[in-house]
């Protein structure tokens, strides 16, 4: 009888266009740091929050063949925008030619399944990309999972760049964040559930809050997509047999590393030292 090839186990695989996506892995290795993870930020082409399906569909699809080819089992689009724009496809479309095996899930469905329990009014305001808005997935899960609920999005296209030009928490913030706020409250006053639907957002929370009244809860998504990627790999132990566990964090950019250790500082408590790459064009 043939001898049956074991395919090696590897680390878990975390993608970003950027940096808000070091949010989400700081909140699952807090949570499950035995495991090995990678990750990758595609600096070069972000933001993706105003760019085509197509880009980000294609985009998305190079960074997870380039985690498929560093051993990853299971990659985690830590990107609204991807995980709006191209989850869907790549799972239905790519993933049985690519490794039927392996596994690519988002950080929508995580915060979409927690709402249920912490809104009293059933009514939720998003807060996200222009892409991510646009895309109406939030509307999309939520409807599927709480048709009770009704959803209000609003785009924030300037909160990226003042998270990553480092505004976020300076008096010229105040702005923007009570802009939209107040459109997104104005539009549905019943709402008492804020998502914060893009991963930069947290580093303006302190500012959200402020603006916000007293009644309504802003939920970060990093901690309920770490719960939910642990229940994945409980439940799932074929595809948690594949992850090693080390302890490590290896950090890539397609862009600079000298300036991705720099920016990462605003979301992760320690020094890093990330490794420039890129992602080929099919």
């Amino acid at each position: 009888m043939k001898e049956q090839s074991v395919t090696p186990a590897g680390a878990i695989g975390i993608f970003d266009s950027g940096y808000g996506g070091l949010t989400v892995l700081s909140e699952i290795r807090a949570l499950m740091p035995a495991y090995d993870y990678i990750y990758l930020g595609d600096n070069a082409r972000a933001p993706y929050g105003n760019r085509s399906f197509e880009s980000v569909y294609q985009f998305t699809l190079e960074a997870v063949e380039w985690f498929f080819n560093r051993g990853c089992h299971l990659v985690i689009l830590a990107c609204n925008t991807a995980s709006a724009k191209a989850l869907r496809t790549i799972q239905q479309i790519n993933l049985p030619a690519l490794d039927p095996q392996k596994r690519v899930l988002g950080v929508i469905r995580p915060t979409a399944e927690c709402v249920a329990i912490l809104s009293q009014s059933r009514h939720i305001g998003v807060l996200g990309t222009e892409g991510t808005i646009q895309s109406g997935s939030y509307e999309i899960e939520i409807g599927k999972l709480h048709p009770q609920l009704s959803v209000t999005g609003e785009a924030c296209p300037m909160w990226v760049p003042l998270v990553e030009n480092r505004e976020y928490d300076k008096p010229g913030a105040d702005y923007f964040v009570k802009q939209h706020l107040d459109h997104l409250l104005a539009r549905d006053p019943q709402i008492d559930t804020i998502i914060l639907g893009c991963t930069h957002y947290p580093l303006l929370m302190n500012k959200i809050i402020h603006f916000v009244p007293d009644n309504v809860r802003v939920i970060a998504q990093g901690e309920y997509v770490a719960v939910s990627l642990r229940e994945y790999l409980l439940r799932h132990p074929d595809i948690e047999g594949k992850c090693t566990k080390k302890g490590s964090v290896q950090y890539f950019t397609t862009e600079s590393p000298e300036k991705f250790n720099q920016q990462a500082s605003l979301f992760l408590n320690e020094e890093i030292e990330a490794h420039k790459t890129t992602l080929e064009k099919r």
